[in-house]
């Protein structure tokens, strides 16, 4: 059987946890920062656990993670 392709897309966006969880990164952190309010830029610091009905889809974009 030939291998698997992962997405390029979803390699770039997305990380497994050990458990198996997606992590994404938040959102609106990129431009035009200093429109938006402080409360705003801190809680998108970091990143997030996919919900499951998301994390069910990026996983076959990632079937080596």
């Amino acid at each position: 059987m030939p291998k698997m392709k992962t997405k390029a897309s979803a390699k770039k966006r997305f990380s497994l946890t050990a458990k198996g969880k997606v992590r994404r990164n938040v959102a609106n952190k990129r431009h035009l920062l200093t429109a938006k309010p402080t409360k705003m830029k801190r809680q998108a610091r970091g990143t997030e656990i996919l919900c499951d009905a998301d994390a069910r889809i990026v996983k076959k974009f990632l079937p080596y993670g």
